[in-house]
């Protein structure tokens, strides 16, 4: 075994890490459904998750406070899991109106880039409280 590639049960490890990480993320999402409408539950867990995969992603550029393992498991494991394209794809085909169909993909679009932007302002704050008051992203 080369010494650059791990050992094979640390990838059988994260492998497992990322199942119990989809495992959490789909019956949240199940719950989800059952608390609001589909088009409603979709769009939250579409919006969170747009939100966690955002901080995510710029806290590992700002901070680096979540480590990488970590990182994957809630990226590719949990957030996989909660979120559904999917779903969103097959609601705004069966939207039975038109403006149900435009509200329904602006909301996840819409409200989705909204919650990764959202994410990268908070993990852009944890990692320098001093950029919120100088302004200005150039990234």
């Amino acid at each position: 075994m080369a010494a650059s590639q791990p050992h094979p049960l640390v990838r059988l490890e994260t492998l497992a890490l990322i199942a119990v990480g989809g495992f959490a993320g789909a019956n949240l999402r199940y719950f989800a459904m059952g608390l609001l409408s589909d088009v409603q539950s979709v769009l939250l867990v579409n919006v969170i998750g747009s939100f966690a995969l955002g901080f995510l992603v710029y806290e590992s550029q700002y901070t680096g406070l979540v480590a990488r393992k970590s990182r994957v498991v809630f990226t590719t494991g949990f957030l996989s899991s909660l979120t559904t394209y999917s779903t969103f794809a097959i609601q705004s085909a069966l939207a039975s109106a038109p403006l149900l169909l435009v509200a329904i993909v602006l909301g996840n679009y819409g409200l989705g880039f909204t919650g990764v932007l959202a994410g990268r302002e908070l993990a852009r704050r944890l990692g320098d409280p001093a950029a919120a008051t100088t302004g200005g992203e150039t990234a």
